[in-house]
């Protein structure tokens, strides 16, 4: 099965990464600005990405502080659901380093494509805000196609 996999270093302690993706708050910062449920173990999560229904549903499986988070997708587009997202940190020199994996699609689908690219610009973003700048949480993210289908 094909993954989506990412790698990012950011200027501050993994505490304060864990914390942005392991809360609401913090999820609502850099990837929806709408997020409702439970992000401890056990919980879900849905974000909301323009309309009232939530477009993803997550459930949190793995939770380590300061280390790993992963969370399987139980409700949202066809391609993603029985998915799972995987944030692992690591030590780095002067930084923390995220590992992402979007993990267990069926096939390398023309969205996959374009998931790729979305998460790697929200986890731009994720860094952006912990150092300093601005987040771009949906729906200020960058656009990268007219269409994404």
């Amino acid at each position: 099965m094909p993954d989506i996999r990412h790698r990012v270093g950011i200027a501050v302690p993994r505490d304060r990464v864990y914390e942005e993706i392991a809360s609401t708050d913090g999820l609502a910062e850099f990837w929806a600005e709408k997020v409702e449920g439970d992000p401890r173990l056990g919980g879900r999560l849905s974000f909301f990405f323009g309309g009232p229904s939530p477009a993803v549903v997550m459930e949190v499986v793995e939770s380590k502080p300061g280390d790993r988070i992963v969370w399987r997708c139980v409700e949202g587009p066809a391609e993603w659901l029985n998915t799972t997202v995987t944030y692992d940190l690591k030590e780095g020199e002067g930084e923390t380093v995220l590992l992402f994996t979007h993990a267990g699609w069926r096939d390398p689908v023309k969205f996959m494509h374009h998931c790729s690219t979305k998460w790697a610009t929200f986890l731009i973003g994720l860094r952006s805000g912990l150092e300093g700048g601005p987040f771009a949480a949906h729906p200020n993210e960058t656009s990268i196609s007219s269409s994404w289908r």
